[in-house]
């Protein structure tokens, strides 16, 4: 009988368990916790914390951005303490990415993963999470639509860690083929934005949806 080869079975692991941590939806939990309606029933119907925000409550939103980030960022960690291999933390970063957008939990119909993302870039390098989102600011204060900043930070963040190469980090190509599946994933997800921006209909940050 043929030996299961370890290195499959870590990949296999971490894959499972960044998937399940990432199906762990906190809008849908904090929603639930603090009194307030499902948010895949109001708004734009994504369980995220841009929707979340249109309750009007400013804490339910950052509890939710805050949770989905730190999956994102915890799933990564444990990977990189745990194997220390760029094969088995790149697999584990689009795992628990997979797992928001397709959550086991909510019937594989998940949120953008804007925030874990983040998480899951801050995990892979500090500077690296920052500058993506410093990107995401600098869009967000001038234009006031989350989507288009979401988009623009996707489109940078696999550039950035490309360039800074030899500089702040050694790139590697798993986790650059990685980072590149997410950021096409996160603008494939934004796809119905990327379409009322160019209409001319895509909400503005702070206003309330009906």
């Amino acid at each position: 009988m043929q030996s299961i080869d370890p290195g499959f079975t870590a990949l296999a692991i971490f894959a499972i368990c960044g998937y399940v941590l990432g199906s762990i939806s906190f809008a849908v939990v904090t929603s639930r916790l603090m009194g307030l309606a499902d948010p895949r029933t109001y708004g734009s119907g994504n369980p995220g914390a841009t929707n979340v925000l249109r309750t009007g409550n400013t804490t339910a939103a950052i509890v939710t951005l805050l949770g989905d980030a730190a999956k994102g960022w915890l799933a990564v960690w444990l990977a990189n303490q745990i194997s220390g291999q760029s094969d088995v933390v790149a697999i584990t970063a689009l795992a628990v990415f997979l797992g928001h957008l397709f959550p086991v939990f909510l019937r594989f119909k998940g949120g953008k993963g804007v925030a874990t993302a983040f998480g899951v870039l801050l995990a892979v390098a500090p500077a690296l999470g920052l500058a993506t989102l410093l990107t995401w600011v600098i869009v967000a204060v001038f234009f006031r639509m989350s989507s288009l900043a979401a988009v623009a930070a996707a489109l940078f963040a696999p550039f950035y860690y490309l360039i800074l190469s030899g500089v702040l980090w050694v790139t590697s190509p798993y986790l650059l083929t990685a980072l590149s599946m997410i950021s096409l994933l996160l603008i494939w997800r934004h796809r119905a934005n990327i379409k009322r921006i160019f209409d001319g209909t895509e909400p503005r940050i702070g206003k309330k949806t009906k």
